[in-house]
């Protein structure tokens, strides 16, 4: 199977952060920036680096940009090269164009051109840490629409050697789980009689009220 060919485009904390975790990933990584030192930086980090300017469409020609699978636009504070450079990408045929935005107005003007994904880094990092904070067993918190959620919970001590038709979340609050993490491995959707001990990691699925509910009662199941 071929590998997967990636392009970043804007190597700034965001786009390198993303770039070297796709490497990281044994996937194929072609890093674009216009700043030379900061192309210069991730040389020896990703498969391919160049200095170029991707609000000039023959520029984008030149590299092949429409052969990659996916093009990440993560360009720091210049709206407009922003949006210019994924008119670019789609006019150009791109499989799949992935824009960061700056601010909800960024990404509904994306959104209008037809980006296949929108991402608020800072916005969504920023909800995920509240999550966290007001709620210590929660470990991680993935929005996967407006109102659906992957949640991370931790066990509590007082769960320890319950099992899943004791706790029963998805009769009590609508929610599953579908996934539980253990020390010596992962239980992939779990059956009733499987039971959860202390420091283990639920992976649990439902609405954001849903999963609200049930890490409110865990307190005083």
């Amino acid at each position: 199977m071929k590998m997967k060919q990636f392009a970043v485009i804007g190597l700034g904390r965001f786009g390198s952060s993303l770039a070297k975790e796709l490497v990281n990933q044994d996937l194929e990584v072609l890093g674009i920036d216009r700043d030379e030192e900061a192309v210069q930086e991730m040389v020896d980090v990703l498969t391919h680096t160049i200095v170029a300017d991707s609000t000039e469409e023959e520029t984008l020609r030149s590299i092949g940009i429409r052969n990659f699978d996916c093009v990440i636009v993560s360009i720091g504070d210049d709206i407009q090269a922003s949006i210019m450079t994924a008119i670019l990408l789609k006019d150009l045929g791109v499989k799949t164009v992935v824009a960061k935005a700056l601010t909800e107005l960024h990404g509904k003007v994306l959104e209008r051109l037809g980006v296949d994904r929108v991402i608020y880094p800072e916005r969504d990092m920023g909800i995920r840490v509240a999550h966290q904070l007001a709620n210590p067993n929660l470990l991680d918190y993935i929005e996967l629409s407006k109102d659906y959620t992957v949640a991370e919970i931790s066990v509590p001590g007082r769960l320890n050697g319950v099992s899943l038709k004791e706790l029963d979340p998805r009769a009590r609050y609508g929610c599953s789980i579908v996934a539980i993490n253990k020390k010596n491995g992962v239980i992939i959707a779990p059956a009733a009689t499987d039971v959860i001990n202390e420091r283990d990691v639920m992976v649990i699925i439902g609405t954001n009220k849903q999963i609200e509910s049930f890490e409110e009662d865990l307190a005083d199941f």
